[in-house]
C-alpha cells in the first residue's frame, strides 16, 4: 500500500538563501507545504515569490528569533528571548499573554496580507506553539479560524536525536496533541524530522523516516536552503545538505523504494 508523506519545509522568510532553496524544491514538486516566518528578515521581499509558486503555506509562529511585529510585545521584548528562556517562563506561567496574543495576530495578519489568503496550518519556530500558555493562544486561534490545522508534536518517530524528541514531546507536544486530537484539528498524527543537524548523511535519516512512516502516513519537517555566507545561521551547513538530497534523484528513488508519495 502506498503511504502518503506530507513534507513541510520550515523557515521560509528567514533569509533570501533559505527562500531560494525552498522555492527551488517547490518548483520541482518536491514539497507538500511550506511554513513561513512572517516576521523574518526576508519575508517582505520574498512573500510574493511564494504566492506565485502556488505552494500550500502556513504560519511558523516565531517567538525566539528577531524582533516582534506587535507594539505590545515589542514594548516588553525589544528582541525575542532565547528558546530556553521561553520554555522556563512558559512552564512558570509568567509569559505576557495579552502581548503574545497581539503578536500572534500580527504575524497572522502579515502572512494573510502578503499571500492574500490565511495560513493553511500553524506550527511554531522551534516548536514554541505547544508550550504552556502559548498553546492556549493557538487553540483560541484555532477556534476562531475553522479552516486550518495545527502541527501535532506529541508523537515524534523514527531515527534521529532521541533526547531532543523526548524534550519536544515533554515540554508540551503531548499536551497540545491531546487537545488537537479531541478537536480533530491536527495536521498530522506522526511527526518525523528531528535530528542534531550535525549528522552529515541526511539520506540515511530520510530512509529511516520513510521506513517508519505508518500506513496512514505522516509528516516530515525539513530545513533546506542555499549556502549563505552573509548570514549567521547555526544550521546553515545542514540546510545545504538537505537541499542537495531533496532535489536529487536519490530522494525520488528512496520514495519509490519505500512505496511513499508526497501528499
Amino acid at each position: 500500500m502506498t503511504r502518503l508523506l506530507t513534507l513541510c519545509a520550515d523557515d521560509y522568510g528567514q533569509s533570501a538563501a533559505i527562500d531560494r532553496g525552498i522555492l527551488r524544491l517547490a518548483a520541482q514538486g518536491r514539497l507538500s507545504q511550506v511554513s513561513c516566518l512572517a516576521n523574518g528578515p526576508a519575508w517582505a521581499a520574498d512573500a510574493r515569490k511564494l504566492a506565485r509558486a502556488g505552494v500550500r503555506a502556513g504560519l511558523h509562529f516565531n517567538l525566539t528569533e528577531g524582533r516582534p511585529l506587535s507594539a505590545a510585545l515589542a514594548a516588553l521584548w525589544p528582541r525575542m528571548p532565547e528558546l530556553k528562556t521561553l520554555i522556563v517562563l512558559s512552564h512558570l506561567g509568567r509569559l505576557p499573554l495579552p502581548a503574545l496574543r497581539e503578536e500572534l495576530q500580527a504575524q497572522w495578519q502579515v502572512f494573510e496580507q502578503a499571500l492574500g489568503r490565511p495560513p493553511i496550518h500553524l506550527d511554531g519556530h522551534q516548536h514554541v506553539h505547544h508550550l504552556p500558555q502559548i498553546r492556549e493562544l493557538v487553540l483560541e486561534q484555532l477556534a476562531a479560524n475553522p479552516r486550518f490545522s495545527v502541527r501535532h508534536t506529541g508523537r515524534l518517530r523514527g531515527p534521529g536525536w532521541g533526547a531532543k524528541r523526548m524534550i519536544i514531546e515533554g515540554t508540551g507536544g503531548r499536551a497540545l496533541g491531546r487537545r488537537l486530537e479531541a478537536l480533530k484539528r491536527h495536521a498530522n498524527r506522526e511527526l518525523f524530522g528531528v535530528y542534531d543537524f550535525v549528522q552529515a548523511d541526511y539520506r540515511r535519516l530520510m530512509q529511516g523516516w520513510l521506513a517508519a512512516l505508518p500506513e496512514q502516513g505522516g509528516m516530515i519537517f525539513c530545513h533546506p536552503g542555499e549556502a549563505d555566507t552573509g548570514a549567521a545561521d547555526a544550521i546553515g551547513p545542514a540546510r545545504v545538505r538537505e537541499l542537495a538530497y531533496l532535489e536529487s534523484a536519490d530522494f525520488a528513488r528512496d520514495l519509490a523504494s519505500a512505496e511513499v508519495r508526497l501528499a
